[in-house]
Formats: C-alpha cells, structure tokens, sequence
C-alpha cells in the first residue's frame, strides 16, 4: 500500500514580559483567550470481548498460535503465549532491516553502498534477484526495499553478509529483545551461528511480545531513531502480503510483515486506526502445511486481524 506519511510540526511562543514604568498603569480586565477545544480521548474497546474472540479463534486452530495486542495511545494489551518461543520465518526480516538502519545511523555503512550480484548469492524462495542476471550492481537501500516489499531471499542475504548475523543479534538485545534471533541467511544454513536452534526453529526465532515491543518502538521513533524508523515503517507499509492480517483490511492503513513456511505462519502490523494498534499473531506446529489461499492458518490469522481492526476502527 502507497500511503504518504504526514509530519506534524510544533510551533514554540515566548512571552516577553513587559517594561516597567513610574506611573502604575490603570488596572484593566484583559481579553480571556479562547479556550483551547478538548483534545478527544484516546480510542478505547471492550478488550474482555476482544480477547473472547481471539482466544477463541486461536483454541480453534490447528496447530500452535500466540499473539499480542497493543493500543499504542490508550495502553490497552492483550495477549496469548505472548512469551513463548515461535519460529518467525520471514517476519526476522524486520529485526535485519532494524540492524541495517542503525548502522546506517551510525555511520558505519551507508544505503548507496554498492553490491554486485554473483550466482553464489543466489537462494530459491520468495524474491526476484535469483532469477536476474549476474554482475547485476544494486545498492544496499534496493536490497532493503527488495527484502521488505516482496520478503527476497536473496535481498536478505546479500544485507546479512555486510552488516553481519551477530550484529542483528546485539541490536535487538540493545533494545531489550534477547529472544529475537535470526539464525543464518535465508534458504541457507551454510553460515548459521546457533545451529541447533536453526535446525529447531529455521530462519529465526522471537515471541510475539517481543516482536510487538519491536513494531512498538518503530512507531515510537525509539528503534533507531524518528527518522529512520518513519523510513522503515513507510518501507513496511509497502509489504506485498495480504493473505494474512491484511486480508480484511480493505482501506485500512498498515505498516506490516509476514512470514511463512510449511508449517509456520506469522505476520505483525501497526494499523493505523482510530488509535495506534500493534499486532502481532505467530503459529507453529500447523496441521494444514497447503500454500493455498484457504490455508487454515492464513485465514485464523486473517480473522484475528478482522477482530482487531473492528474493535478499534
């Protein structure tokens, strides 16, 4: 979704105060300002009803479901297994494009760095780079928005192998998300640095408390910075998956990710609403592994994002 990103600016008034004089000035009645119209609550829901339904579309699924719910502006949460270890498969992806953009703010690499594509970088998957031409030079900003937009594997790597697995690792423990992991390149486990949590869980591992922290601090310009996370959060907007929470989303705006294997299905998003909500869903253990558009899983968590949606729109 091609949405604009609007900024409010603050003006700030100083008040001078006045001279002095000899004469004391007749006492007068000063005009009253106008008063300033209520700034309306922040919007609110029946979070009891809520969690009703999303427990009970989560006991009915078959396989193994968490989430986490979060109203950025009121403070409501609500969560299921929300500490619990899921496997993320491409949703990591969100953490590896934090890491790059805090390198990037740091100076230490830049987003015009040039890449040259070789047939050794190439991975299966989801992406268009493995079937381009090879000498292919694109920059780490295009392997940024490739990795984001249509979740390229090859995108993913490419990111990887400059800034590093374990520097991904260091930034989601900076901001306090020890159980976010990405494990090795995507399609490839080659360079895995944690290779019995990779055989377990694939790609990457976090839970869907951590994960909706993540997407919290992104909304809140506290990831890497307000700069940087509104650019990612606008490249998050840009996520071509809609099969899951997006797929009764018509008209609403999100910042999202998605992942999946055969027996795994995840996606996180910041719906902008009435209020801020972050969600986050997470499942394993799936019993339908089909990669049909009826995916059991696919629909449970289309669901959950209907709920959620409702309740806040």
């Amino acid at each position: 979704m091609r949405h604009g990103r609007a900024a409010a600016g603050a003006a700030l008034l100083s008040l001078l105060p006045g001279c002095a004089t000899s004469q004391s000035a007749p006492a007068t009645s000063a005009p009253r300002a106008a008063a300033a119209a209520p700034t309306p609550a922040p919007a609110r829901t029946d979070t009891l009803s809520l969690r009703r339904v999303l427990d009970s579309i989560a006991t009915a699924h078959r396989g193994v479901m968490g989430y986490a719910v979060r109203n950025l502006d009121t403070g409501e949460q609500l969560s299921l297994r929300g500490d619990e270890t899921f496997p993320t498969a491409s949703l990591i992806k969100v953490p590896v494009l934090v890491a790059l953009y805090d390198l990037v703010e740091k100076g230490q690499i830049s987003l015009t760095d040039k890449i040259v594509l070789l047939d050794i970088d190439k991975v299966g998957g989801s992406g268009l780079l493995q079937f381009l031409h090879n000498g292919l030079e694109l920059t780490l900003g295009d392997a940024a928005v490739l990795m984001i937009t249509i979740s390229d594997n090859t995108a993913t790597n490419l990111i990887l192998d400059r800034i590093g697995i374990r520097r991904v690792w260091s930034k989601m423990e900076a901001l306090g998300l020890g159980h976010s992991k990405v494990h090795s390149g995507s399609m490839t486990r080659l360079k895995t640095v944690a290779p019995d949590s990779s055989a377990k869980y694939g790609l990457g591992v976090t839970t869907p408390n951590e994960m909706a922290q993540l997407f919290a601090l992104l909304a809140q310009g506290k990831a890497v910075s307000p700069r940087a996370d509104s650019t990612m959060l606008a490249l998050l907007e840009r996520a071509e998956s809609e099969k899951k929470m997006m797929r009764y989303a018509a008209g609403v705006r999100a910042a999202h990710k998605s992942g999946e294997t055969d027996a795994v299905r995840t996606e996180c998003a910041l719906f902008y609403l009435r209020s801020r909500v972050v969600a986050c869903v997470l499942t394993k253990s799936n019993e339908d592994k089909s990669w049909t558009l009826e995916n059991s899983a696919e629909i449970a968590i289309a669901r959950l994002g209907e709920a959620i949606i409702n309740a806040w729109k």
